[in-house]
């Protein structure tokens, strides 16, 4: 994949505690991470830094006196797009915010640390920002198996999280289903992963016919997040009116792509419908230089970066993509503004993950700053109640007794995704009407 960053709810009634112990469970499920990490990373504790770390959680009324400290968890930050994003995004968020004042005049800092896509790297680096940075939050995180690996470290700590990457909906059951223990995780962004499907299912509601597309082939990459797409789309693409003659969950790390387009030819589909990001560039560049003869769209996260049309020397062209947003298309009256800071400070436009993780380092500090406390459990009930109009739409929360407890809201007025093409190697919008820029295109070889 490519690099181009510079640098290398009103539903918000608070459970009561169910009595039934939760503060010992509390004390007794923290001890082996601050075992483990000190045997695992060399970290020097002393018996006075445990009692401090301990006293930090969520009870209490801490308010902020120094920095306001975010760590902030991104995949391979110096030359992948997406942690590239979330790094930066989360460090432009920092600086807009000390030089507006800061958080009730304290300065806001942000540490990055490298995820690498891999779970365990994962669960140590979070330990790192709990034990040696002392961070008040959390927040990025790409991948859904990455965050899925430290979701109980975030109950056990006690720390707000907020996700702008991973779209697994298994952090929100949890938050339904033992709502004291993961209430800290929220998910800023993107929509949750059935959510995303069934983004698509109301961009084909609107566009199949216009497109001409009446026989799709679903073409899903294997990998945990797409599970509740393929979920959304199974449950809800018949709507459409399309007739889906081939449906294919190919395997993680597919490379050759040859196989999978002859059977979609044999099947005789005018589209192929995808959720990809792992697997996305040979994808389309195979089904560009094989001039394949059906049409290409669906979610493509590698599409999704603004240079991605140098990156592939044209072949994304006439392809389409589900994105949050494009540098010059106004989501909200912020999505511009962000955009070119970001441009200016970094020298290079922001991929989704940039915009939501801005959204969520503003939202946390406009939290903190409106519960009064940094303590946890004052700013999670702040997070609950807050409206925040960001660069991605209008962030609001699902409340507790939701399926997607803590998942940001999917709707034409809080976040809804738009669709891309590439044309003439320009990002151009094709749904919604409102921010279209565009008519749809169709390849010139079919």
């Amino acid at each position: 994949m490519v690099n181009d960053g510079k640098q290398s709810a009103g539903e918000a009634t608070q459970r009561k505690d169910s009595g039934s112990g939760r503060r010992g469970e509390t004390i007794v499920r923290r001890r082996p991470l601050l075992k483990a990490a000190g045997a695992g990373t060399g970290l020097a504790m002393s018996a006075g830094c445990l009692d401090s770390f301990a006293g930090s959680g969520g009870g209490g009324r801490e308010e902020l006196d120094g920095p306001l400290k975010i760590g902030v968890l991104a995949p391979e930050p110096t030359n992948n797009p997406i942690g590239a994003s979330i790094a930066n995004g989360a460090r432009l968020a920092a600086q807009q915010l000390t030089e507006n004042g800061g958080v009730d005049g304290n300065d806001v800092e942000v540490v990055v640390k490298d995820t690498k896509e891999d779970p365990g790297t994962g669960k140590q680096k979070y330990q790192e920002f709990i034990l040696d940075d002392e961070v008040h939050a959390t927040t990025g995180i790409f991948t859904s198996e990455v965050l899925l690996n430290i979701l109980d470290d975030i109950a056990d700590q006690e720390k707000v999280h907020l996700t702008t990457g991973a779209a697994t909906p298994e952090a929100s059951a949890r938050v339904n289903e033992d709502y004291e223990a993961y209430k800290y995780h929220f998910r800023t962004g993107p929509i949750n992963a059935y959510h995303l499907g069934t983004n698509l299912v109301d961009f084909g509601e609107e566009m199949f016919g216009e497109m001409g597309w009446e026989q799709i082939a679903v073409l899903v990459e294997d990998y945990e997040w797409t599970r509740p797409v393929s979920q959304a789309l199974d449950d809800q693409l018949g709507d459409t009116g399309v007739e889906v003659v081939m449906r294919e969950r190919y395997a993680s790390g597919t490379e050759n792509f040859t196989p999978i387009y002859d059977e979609v030819e044999s099947s005789g589909a005018d589209a192929v419908l995808t959720a990809m990001a792992h697997t996305g560039t040979p994808a389309i560049v195979q089904w560009a230089r094989q001039q394949r003869g059906f049409e290409f769209g669906g979610i493509h996260v590698p599409m999704q970066l603004p240079s991605y049309s140098a990156a592939t020397e044209g072949a994304c062209q006439f392809g389409i993509t589900q994105n949050s947003a494009t540098p010059t298309s106004e989501v909200t009256e912020k999505t511009v503004p962000f955009a070119n800071a970001y441009q200016s400070e970094f020298g290079s436009y922001p991929v989704y993950t940039g915009y939501i993780t801005f959204d969520a380092v503003k939202q946390y500090a406009e939290a903190v700053s409106s519960a009064g406390y940094v303590s946890s459990d004052e700013v999670v009930t702040a997070l609950e109640d807050s409206s925040y109009r960001g660069t991605a739409g209008t962030i609001e929360y699902y409340g507790p007794d939701h399926e997607y407890a803590h998942d940001v809201k999917y709707g034409q007025d809080t976040v809804w995704p738009l669709f891309q093409q590439w044309q003439d190697g320009s990002q151009e919008v094709i749904y919604p009407e409102r921010l279209a820029t565009a008519d749809y295109a169709s390849p010139p070889w079919i």
